[in-house]
């Protein structure tokens, strides 16, 4: 379950990182070339998705719950917003939501 958390969290910085660079360049005057960086994290991104041996769709459901708590994670640290109570219960029931989802691949659909 760490390991899959683990690379849950790596593919998360993945997509925030290739999505908020274009950001920086549409919205916040930055520099035309952090389009490339942002395109090699989005591919990494997809990579990372695809080592899962689950289906799709259930990685796709588990990775959410952790893409929540990293989103957050980014806006506390990057962006310095501070979070309150309920951005962190939010964060716990995805997280939650995301380790009932993981738990079933060991068990055949039935």
């Amino acid at each position: 379950m760490l390991k899959t958390a683990a690379l849950f969290f790596a593919t998360a910085l993945a997509e925030i990182v290739g999505c908020y660079l274009p950001y920086l360049w549409l919205r916040k005057g930055g520099p035309w070339w952090v389009l490339f960086p942002a395109v090699i994290s989005l591919g990494l991104f997809v990579w990372l998705l695809s080592l899962h041996p689950a289906a799709s769709g259930r990685v796709y459901a588990a990775y959410g719950g952790v893409y929540v708590v990293t989103a957050l994670l980014w806006l506390r640290f990057v962006d310095g917003a501070k979070l309150s109570m309920h951005d962190w219960l939010g964060a716990a029931i995805a997280l939650l939501g995301m380790a009932v989802i993981v738990l079933g691949w060991q068990k055949p659909p039935g």
